[in-house]
């Protein structure tokens, strides 16, 4: 099945301004505290959000980091993610198309909550290096996907980490740090082995 295209989320959102209940769902609180709460430092320098949707999320994620950019396929929930993080000066919202559209920085801390099983294999897979290569020497990657199977998407969410699992280990340029499951979703934390040269494409 191909990566998901950016029409499907901006009917997804033209249909619901908020689909997933995020502002208002106990799941989706209880999810983001758990994601908050699974973060090894208390500050970052430079953070990354895949997938910010309208920004709750992200307004969480503010508060730990000195910059933050929050991103998101479809223009339409960014309109609400930048009135509700209009107050922090340091954060960045922009419309991206991941994995083609790839910042060319380097962060201390990416996070894909939510978005991995939007894209076939093949993409996952690029986004896979592209997110290697822009992590720090000791940054971290988190990870969080609904894990039970959904018609519409490429990939499940234990498809989308056991990949990320794949390059962890003795040898690879990512150490696993930690895992939660729920009967819905999946954490793993990971961080850039330091000073890794290994590629995992090909």
């Amino acid at each position: 099945m191909k990566t998901l295209p950016t029409t499907y989320f901006d009917d997804v959102y033209r249909a619901n301004t908020d689909p997933w209940s995020f502002e208002t769902s106990p799941y989706e609180r209880a999810k983001y505290e758990a994601t908050i709460a699974a973060l090894p430092s208390e500050r970052y320098q430079n953070a990354y959000e895949i997938g910010c949707s309208i920004g709750v999320l992200s307004e969480m994620f503010a508060h730990r980091c000195e910059r933050l950019l929050s991103v998101d396929a479809s223009e339409l929930p960014l309109q609400t993610a930048r009135q509700r993080l209009a107050p922090y000066a340091h954060v960045t919202v922009a419309q991206h198309s991941f994995p083609t559209d790839f910042p060319d920085q380097m962060f201390d801390l990416i996070v894909l909550s939510e978005v991995g099983y939007y894209l076939s294999l093949d993409d996952l897979t690029r986004a896979r290096q592209l997110l290697i290569d822009h992590l720090a020497d000791g940054g971290h990657l988190l990870l969080v996907h609904w894990t039970p199977f959904v018609p519409d998407y490429p990939l499940t969410g234990d498809q989308v980490h056991d990949l990320f699992m794949a390059a962890t280990g003795e040898g690879q340029p990512l150490t696993h740090l930690l895992n939660q499951r729920t009967d819905s979703y999946r954490l793993d934390l990971v961080s850039r082995t330091v000073h890794s040269q290994v590629r995992t494409d090909g």
